[in-house]
């Protein structure tokens, strides 16, 4: 596996800055440019956006490392094979997309925004109809409700990722909710970050080639770590 790091080359910002105009829905696409595959190849990467100064870096992690197609961006790539062992202490940062999912009488799945069904969760207790209705002073926040359902989300994860979260570090930012053309939730990302020990490394490192949750399209579900000890976000 390979860790990279893809940015504006030098003096090519405003190039790259054209280049890119895209958002989440056209970003996985866009990074095949820099992991060509054959017609119908499954995704074999993982990515995380953040912008610095206005510009997109990609940190990505591939089976195979990424050649920038033009002269406007770089990669820088390493190989990527973390060291682990059970009782490492290690700091960790996650964009994902907290989801649960329910089945009809019939048997058919969906996927539900933990979020909104924590909503409605609490709407039906007080068999109220709108959230707008509930006017007492013991409504939460949205900042409430996602750190909530979304640590709860997490939390539930922890055995299949082979970690234990310290609970007190944990934090929850930056919920949003991504829409269709037509105006339609499709789907919704939250940053979590905090430190977690390691307990099965081989779970551990599967997370970590493999990702967490769902929509990886959009750049959710790459989980990056570092030493606990260490202050810039790196990989271990």
């Amino acid at each position: 596996m390979h860790f990279s790091l893809i940015t504006p080359a030098p003096g090519h910002e405003r190039d790259a800055a054209h280049d890119w105009a895209r958002g989440a829905y056209e970003a996985h696409q866009w990074l095949w440019r820099f992991l060509p595959a054959p017609p119908g190849t499954a995704r074999n990467f993982l990515f995380r956006r953040r912008d610095v100064d206005g510009l997109p870096r990609f940190y990505v992690v591939s089976e195979h490392a990424p050649v920038a197609p033009t002269a406007h961006w770089q990669a820088h790539t390493k190989p990527y094979a973390p060291a682990l062992a059970a009782g490492d202490r290690l700091a960790f940062d996650l964009r994902a997309n907290p989801v649960v999912t329910t089945r009809n009488a019939a048997g058919k799945a969906a996927r539900h925004d933990v979020v909104m069904q924590e909503k409605t969760r609490l709407l039906k207790e007080r068999g109220l109809p709108r959230w707008a209705e509930w006017t007492t002073p013991d409504r939460p926040t949205l900042p409430d409700l996602a750190q909530r359902s979304c640590s709860a989300w997490l939390l539930k994860r922890c055995d299949a990722l082979g970690v234990t979260l310290d609970v007190e570090s944990l934090r929850v930012d930056g919920y949003e909710q991504h829409r269709g053309k037509a105006g339609e939730l499709r789907f919704s990302t939250v940053d979590f970050s905090g430190h977690l020990q390691v307990r099965d490394a081989a779970a551990l490192r599967r997370a970590l080639f493999g990702g967490v949750g769902h929509a990886k399209a959009f750049g959710c579900g790459l989980l990056l770590v570092r030493p606990a000890a260490s202050g810039a976000l790196a990989t271990v």
